[in-house]
């Protein structure tokens, strides 16, 4: 890792914990999953938001592991059991997720079409475990907007199967103004930019917790 990045992983950390998250640093995906196994307890529910970022890292073959009840969405043969899942993950001692960008001042920013994910970030779990690579830090939020429309977005309308403009041209159909506002894109049905959230200082101190890795994963 260069010295700047080093730089800005310090002031990253330490502005996330200025807001009451609490922040921890590991080099490789392996750190971060020793480190999730004590921010967790053999039998807890754990669910999770999808994530490329848990998958390339381990942290899911962790949480969906025996140790764990863990609420499976991908286990469902209809929308009526995906939607209970998502109600019994508020009342999940954990959930998982990554940001789709961090800021240096502290910030998560996550962008979400169906929404659960963001919505168990916000309220329900009593506990957030976000992890992310150091390819998700972005200086400002006029950066992590930038990086949702063309860094987060369009590969993960790809992966997904989703025929939205920015599948095919890899950056927000807003780009092409001047000046394209956060919330700006394509109407379509299959549209994943739907909600914007930003997480700054916390009532609920640590209750969400931050690991950044120093490389690079997921979108």
């Amino acid at each position: 890792m260069t010295t700047e990045m080093k730089t800005r992983v310090e002031t990253t950390l330490k502005n996330l914990k200025r807001n009451q998250m609490e922040a921890y640093y590991v080099d490789t995906k392996e750190e971060a999953v020793e480190l999730v196994k004590t921010l967790i307890q053999k039998g807890d529910t754990l669910s999770c938001g999808g994530s490329v970022t848990l998958k390339q890292t381990g942290v899911y073959d962790l949480i969906s592991s025996a140790d764990y009840n863990f609420l499976d969405r991908t286990a469902c043969e209809t929308r009526e059991q995906v939607e209970e899942i998502y109600r019994k993950t508020f009342c999940a001692d954990a959930f998982f997720t990554s940001a789709n960008a961090v800021t240096e001042n502290g910030e998560l920013y996550n962008v979400d079409g169906n929404s659960n994910r963001v919505a168990a970030i916000l309220y329900g779990p009593k506990s957030v475990v976000c992890v992310c690579g150091v390819n998700k830090l972005v200086k400002n939020l006029d950066e992590a907007i930038l990086r949702v429309k063309t860094k987060a977005a369009p590969p993960n309308t790809v992966r997904l199967g989703i025929d939205t403009p920015c599948s095919k041209t890899g950056e927000c159909i807003s780009l092409k103004k001047e000046a394209p506002e956060m919330c700006e894109g394509c109407r379509g049905d299959g549209r994943i930019c739907c909600n914007y959230v930003v997480c700054a200082r916390q009532r609920h101190v640590n209750r969400i917790k931050v690991i950044i890795i120093g490389e690079e994963y997921g979108y």
